[in-house]
């Protein structure tokens, strides 16, 4: 299972990558891998300001539909459109063209607050 040492996590399984004020967020492998297979991803948050751990949007698998929470305060800038037509994406490579928004956060500082990847393992027992 992969699990990008390079990312931050959530205990809601979403992973989160910095470059500068801006966040790139998608769930993490683990995720995608527990929901099966992804076919809709929905986000009617873009130009919205969201509190740390707001539900931002859901995934939709075969059998369940799942909340999406923000992992830092900020203000959703943009949406991954091409999920819109291909959500098996998510499933395929969640790290890289599975992304789902950018937030433009509050304050970069709190990115460290998110857990590394050897504590994300620890929390899902990889």
């Amino acid at each position: 299972m992969s699990i990008p040492s390079s990312l931050r996590y959530t205990k809601d399984h979403e992973w989160a990558k910095i470059e500068g004020d801006i966040v790139t967020v998608g769930i993490t492998h683990f995720a995608q891998k527990e929901l099966g297979d992804i076919v809709y991803v929905e986000v009617e948050t873009v130009d919205q300001h969201l509190d740390k751990d707001a539900v931002f949007g859901t995934v939709e698998a075969v059998k369940t539909v799942s909340d999406l929470f923000l992992p830092m305060a900020g203000e959703i800038i943009e949406f991954n459109d091409s999920l819109t037509t291909s959500p098996e994406v998510v499933n395929k490579d969640p790290y890289e063209a599975g992304w789902m928004i950018k937030i433009k956060v509050d304050d970069a500082a709190d990115y460290d607050s998110l857990l590394t990847a050897d504590q994300y393992k620890e929390l899902i027992g990889a």
